[in-house]
């Protein structure tokens, strides 16, 4: 089984139409059934499934924009929450659901992690500290052969995106060197690459768009 958290997302539900088509049995809960914030729902969820989890897609998240002087506590709690906690509250239930056996995490990251766009200083911290844990997490569970990959997907066409301007979509393109953005459906497909055919990967972060970066910026 693949558990994918924030399973109301378009990159959640591509992610379970790839694996589904070549036979997972797929969990996808959204925020109602698994709030990945909260310990308690965390632990009630994982005591509801039937299978063995062979791979956890983190990939639940809140996005609440803003300066940093007018952003208040509960906007920066809550994007916090949702990425980091939350990433580390089902890192933890997994692998003591694992009990000796192999298994992988897969955290969906992001570019702003990577570097820190203006008001997005909630956000880029979480994805920041995603890297961090997925770094961590890899050397703390390589010789229990439990995997941790983070995915950078890249600017996707999604219902979090939908509120951009045009304008402000063709800055974005301007950085990419291809001119072109990610699909959710060629994250997916890379997903299922990194877990199926990379058994030997782990403690890696993969940028999946045409933004260059020099190394250390």
């Amino acid at each position: 089984m693949i558990l994918i958290t924030g399973g109301d997302g378009s990159l959640a539900q591509a992610l379970r139409e790839c694996f589904e088509s070549v036979g997972y049995e797929i969990a996808a809960p959204s925020r109602s059934s698994l709030d990945v914030s909260d310990r308690h729902s965390v632990g009630a969820f994982f005591r509801t499934l039937s299978e063995p989890v062979e791979l956890v897609i983190n990939q639940a998240g809140s996005l609440r924009d803003g300066p940093l002087l007018k952003m208040n506590e509960a906007d920066w709690d809550k994007v916090l929450d949702a990425h980091l906690k939350g990433t580390w509250l089902v890192s933890q239930a997994y692998a003591a659901s694992l009990q000796g056996r192999p298994g992988h995490l897969i955290q969906v990251g992001s570019y702003s992690g990577l570097v820190g766009p203006a008001g997005q200083c909630n956000y880029a911290a979480a994805k920041a500290g995603l890297i961090g844990l997925t770094q961590s997490l890899a050397r703390e569970w390589g010789a229990q052969s439990i995997r941790s990959n983070i995915v950078l997907p890249g600017f996707l066409e999604t219902a979090m995106t939908a509120s951009l301007t045009d304008v402000q979509r063709a800055k974005f393109r301007e950085d990419h060197v291809l001119g072109s953005f990610n699909t959710v459906h060629h994250v997916a497909k890379f997903v299922r690459f990194l877990h199926e055919d990379l058994p030997h990967v782990s403690g890696q972060t993969f940028q999946l768009d045409s933004r260059v970066r020099r190394p250390g910026w």
